[in-house]
């Protein structure tokens, strides 16, 4: 798969339109039908999104990003796709859909197959839509096909939703919705070792900035396929002041100081809390253990 932060003259491919943070099962839906639409029609498909989600330029909003652009182009490689086009929406915000279709995807495009999901909008004021992209299927000479709503036990997957589950501590449900395990990424840095002290020894973490932060709380998880109890918040009972991932994985001893590690999240046990006594905190991790 080839990244491409600029446009360039690539006809004839078969086109996927979206912004896809998370790539959750409904992304996956919409680019596996461009890859296999390539496929049958011997054509290159190409995934066209932006660097930052277009309300950063709209309205100078500080998005925060179920996956940074490193691993949102993971999961669309995954998926077999040719090109990733990275654009900047601040150059294109103020082109109307007409000159959009026609001064972007068509001058440098020519797509045979444009796909997209039910509510997917572009153009200043949001004036291209589904319907905008079928009434100009004969003028541009591509096809058109739009994606269902996807839904999971009745609720509409989408980015919104998820993070509204991850913000309800229900992810397990958010999980399914993104048909992965939500995870962050970031380099393990040296602790205070309080964890050690307890017999529970963590690597600690930053949470990564722009990323969704879930609530304070205790997760099961894993890190490098071990499984690991991570508690995520600021410590009450040692501490209180300063924001701090800890996991303590299981059945692992290795230095891991200074690399990146993935802590992947699979249930929420309980929320943060303050303890009595140092004794309490480490009794109730011997119960958190027993849940993961």
């Amino acid at each position: 798969m080839k990244i491409i932060k600029n446009l360039e003259h690539n006809p004839n491919l078969v086109l996927a339109l979206g912004f896809f943070d998370g790539i959750h099962s409904a992304h996956q839906k919409l680019i596996e039908e461009a890859v296999k639409t390539a496929g049958e029609n011997t054509l290159k498909s190409a995934v066209i999104t932006f660097k930052n989600h277009p309300l950063v330029d709209l309205k100078g909003i500080n998005v925060e990003y179920l996956y940074d652009n490193n691993d949102k182009y993971k999961f669309i490689e995954e998926l077999n796709v040719d090109y990733i086009y990275e654009l900047n929406f601040n150059e294109l915000k103020d082109m109307s859909a007409d000159e959009y279709i026609k001064n972007v995807l068509y001058k440098y495009f020519e797509p045979k197959y444009i796909i997209t999901g039910f509510n997917h909008t572009f153009g200043k004021y949001h004036s291209g839509d589904r319907d905008f992209l079928e009434k100009n299927q004969n003028a541009y000479n591509y096809i058109y096909k739009m994606i269902e709503p996807v839904y999971l036990k009745g609720e509409l997957v989408s980015t919104t939703n998820i993070k509204d589950k991850l913000s309800k501590g229900q992810i397990e449900l958010a999980n399914k919705m993104l048909n992965k395990n939500f995870k962050i990424t970031n380099e393990v840095k040296k602790g205070n070792q309080i964890g050690r002290t307890l017999g529970f020894p963590t690597i600690n973490l930053n949470w990564p900035e722009g990323i969704f932060k879930l609530p304070y709380g205790v997760y099961g998880g894993y890190v490098l396929g071990h499984k690991a109890l991570i508690n995520w918040g600021v410590r009450p009972t040692v501490d209180g002041k300063k924001e701090i991932l800890e996991a303590h994985i299981l059945d692992f001893n290795a230095d891991l100081y200074g690399q990146k590690a993935d802590v992947f999240f699979e249930k929420k046990i309980r929320d943060e809390k303050k303890f009595k006594s140092v004794s309490d905190l480490k009794h109730q991790i011997s119960v958190d253990l027993s849940s993961i």
